[in-house]
């Protein structure tokens, strides 16, 4: 018996970011919130905005306030993406971990892992993509949760292969050469960007912005449980040859293990979104507001049901 205490920690710095350097410096900005159906008052929010309200009358303003167009420093050009190596990420992670060697036809190893990854938002080098920050004046707000942070994991395997002693060689035949292996595997939520259709801030970006109100990945997904298996049966033919018949099963209970869809990168997973049309609060008019979606974190898929397969291996 084996039992293993370890600690690891990482610091990743000078990591890839873009940052679009062609925004004017945001001005914070109120909207009214309400609910999916827009009955609802729910209370105000202060967002960075680089977008400016028309109060007169115009042609493209019939009914102010309005929304003016991005005035950009540069208008002669639309984004300009500089990526730069300025993000970081902290992960520390400890594992306790018990291993029993192979004895008496009985193996297993067990490990329990308590981890937290943070960053603040690196990017991968997408082409045609815009960056992901919110707000490229104030990248400290980029830091929370790393998408692959995962606090809480457990990982228990075994192999068994029992041996019986018969005087009749045929039971000796029957009940043994066969293998039992197992792999469980339980896991807590994933993080979930709380990421808002519509463009709130009005930076031409609308993959960048989140819920008012809460940090990057503020959210925790559904919990993960699973557990693989596998049966092999050896035949020996002669001295040299050697079938193994196997029958495995993934996720062998047919656990629903749900999720919240987004992509690989944290995003396109909409808390709600925002709506340019005036509404009215008291006694004050704003060009825009916020509808939060109640159903946000309600899973959207799963992870694979049950999977069965055989095979057949020769081994000469």
């Amino acid at each position: 018996m084996v039992a293993t205490v370890s600690y690891t920690y990482v610091h990743g710095v000078n990591e890839i970011r873009s940052l679009d350097k062609n925004l004017p410096k945001p001005v914070m900005t109120e909207y009214p919130v309400f609910n999916d159906t827009g009955s609802v008052f729910l209370g105000m929010y202060d967002v960075a905005s680089f977008t400016t309200w028309q109060t007169t009358p115009s042609l493209t303003c019939r009914y102010p306030p309005c929304l003016n167009p991005l005035q950009r420093p540069d208008p002669r050009l639309g984004a300009i993406n500089s990526f730069e190596s300025e993000s970081s990420s902290i992960y520390n992670g400890m594992t306790i971990s018990l291993k029993r060697q192979m004895n008496h036809g009985m193996y297993f190893q067990v490990g329990y892992t308590l981890a937290k990854a943070m960053d603040d938002g690196p990017d991968a080098l997408v082409v045609g993509r815009p960056g992901n920050v919110q707000d490229a004046y104030a990248t400290s707000l980029e830091w929370g949760p790393s998408v692959t942070d995962q606090r809480n994991r457990f990982v228990a395997a075994w192999v068994v292969q029992p041996k019986f002693q018969f005087q009749q060689g045929t039971w000796n035949k029957l009940v043994n050469n066969w293998t039992a292996s197992s792999v469980l595997t339980a896991g807590s939520g994933r993080p979930v960007n709380a990421t808002m259709a519509g463009d709130p801030n009005g930076d031409g970006d609308i993959y960048n912005d989140r819920l008012p109100g809460y940090t990057r990945n503020a959210f925790l997904g559904p919990g993960y449980f699973s557990t693989d298996m596998r049966i092999t049966r050896s035949i020996r033919c002669g001295e040299r040859v050697v079938w193994n018949l196997m029958a495995e099963s993934f996720n062998l209970f047919n656990r629903t293990n749900s999720r919240v869809q987004i992509s690989d990168d944290g995003f396109y997973n909409s808390a709600g979104q925002f709506v340019a049309y005036t509404a009215t609060v008291g006694h004050k008019v704003y060009p825009g507001q916020f509808l939060v979606n109640s159903r946000f974190l309600t899973p959207t898929n799963a992870y694979a049901p049950r999977q069965v397969q055989f095979a057949l291996r020769l081994s000469f």
